[in-house]
């Protein structure tokens, strides 16, 4: 039997620009998990899921392929993340086997509300990883990244995959995305072992660490937001508002490159400068494409955090879900936590998972 587990992550900065190749974003990994297992089964094998336990997914194995006992299924990621190991596996020269895949989740509420915290990605990195051991196939993290970004793409067809690169990392990141239509063209070419060893334009990950004196502080508004969807809208404000959008990416830039070299330099000031920046600018984003990405109940998280002392914006794709907060010790943590439950903002008790470990 083989156990792994992916953290979920949050975005601090740079989301949106971090769509195109050579715009940064900064993100960190949190020590909420989703964790995978793998048993060898005989004829048969089956996918569970704690998020999942009405369904009852069984497959077989017809020559290579693996065939489905249910049409309708809920495991487009996962499944998508054992085809790329197996193809992999294959060229390798491994043998296909049967075997038993249990997921769990703690990127959920009680209630099975996501929290934003990246469980497509983090259920993918896990995937991968898992069977990537189950096949011993000695894979590297980055490796590993590049095998769940490409099943993660197939899936959902936008994003960033920094949310990928944080579950297989860990810790605070620097993150820049690769191109996108260099990685269609050489699926098609090449074979996934070569575009595995390729050197992927534009893709960039860097470990930051933090002044010893940041403190990070999450808020959950309680409602979800789709990230695909408000991706799709802010896509279609950049070919209608080109100039806009083009402005937009150049402020990004400078301002997570800014608050990156504040984090390198170890001062807490320049990072908060550069967080209230970022979120100005996004808000900015938010208006010319006429998506609503600062809801009122971010706007009132964020709006709190500022009176207390932090500086705050919100988290990801906005439209709901999570805020964050960068703190440090002249901040009332216990009043701007106490404001926040006054007004149904839930601090999730959550800290940087951290694997002190270099990129290999």
């Amino acid at each position: 039997m083989i156990t792994v587990k992916a953290p979920g992550k949050l975005y601090i900065a740079g989301e949106y620009a971090v769509l195109e190749p050579g715009h940064p974003a900064i993100l960190v990994a949190l020590d909420r998990f989703i964790t995978v297992t793998v048993s060898e089964a005989e004829v048969q094998g089956t996918i569970n899921s704690q998020q999942y336990a009405e369904t009852d997914f069984h497959w077989r194995r017809q020559g290579d392929q693996m065939v489905f006992d249910n049409r309708d299924n809920p495991f487009h990621y996962i499944l998508e993340g054992i085809r790329v190991v197996e193809t992999l596996a294959l060229e390798l020269g491994k043998p296909l086997r049967i075997y038993d895949l249990n997921i769990n989740s703690q990127l959920e509420d009680n209630g099975g509300r996501k929290f934003g915290l990246g469980s497509s990605a983090a259920v993918t990195v896990a995937t991968v990883k898992a069977l990537s051991e189950f096949y011993q196939l000695n894979l590297s993290r980055l490796d590993i990244f590049k095998l769940a970004a490409i099943a993660h793409f197939n899936i959902q067809g936008n994003g960033s995959l920094g949310d990928i690169a944080a579950s297989v990392f860990g810790g605070w990141l620097a993150f820049s995305t690769f191109d996108k239509d260099w990685l269609r063209t050489v699926l098609k070419n090449d074979t996934l072992g070569e575009v595995l060893a390729s050197d992927w334009p534009g893709l960039k990950i860097e470990i930051l660490h933090v002044p010893d004196e940041l403190e990070l502080l999450i808020g959950w508004t309680g409602s979800p937001a789709s990230t695909s969807r408000l991706v799709d809208k802010i896509t279609i404000a950049k070919f209608a508002k080109k100039n806009q959008y083009q402005e937009f990416l150049l402020q990004s830039q400078k301002c997570v490159q800014s608050i990156i070299a504040g984090i390198r330099a170890q001062n807490l000031a320049v990072v908060k400068s550069g967080i209230r920046e970022n979120r100005v600018i996004l808000r900015q984003l938010g208006a010319f494409s006429g998506v609503n990405i600062e809801t009122p109940a971010l706007k009132e998280l964020c709006q709190i955090a500022e009176n207390c002392g932090g500086a705050a914006k919100f988290s990801g794709a906005g439209g709901g879900d999570c805020g964050i907060v960068i703190t440090d010790r002249y901040v009332d943590q216990a009043r701007l936590i106490s404001e926040w439950g006054q007004h149904q903002i839930t601090t999730l008790p959550l800290s940087v998972y951290d694997l002190s470990e270099a990129i290999v």
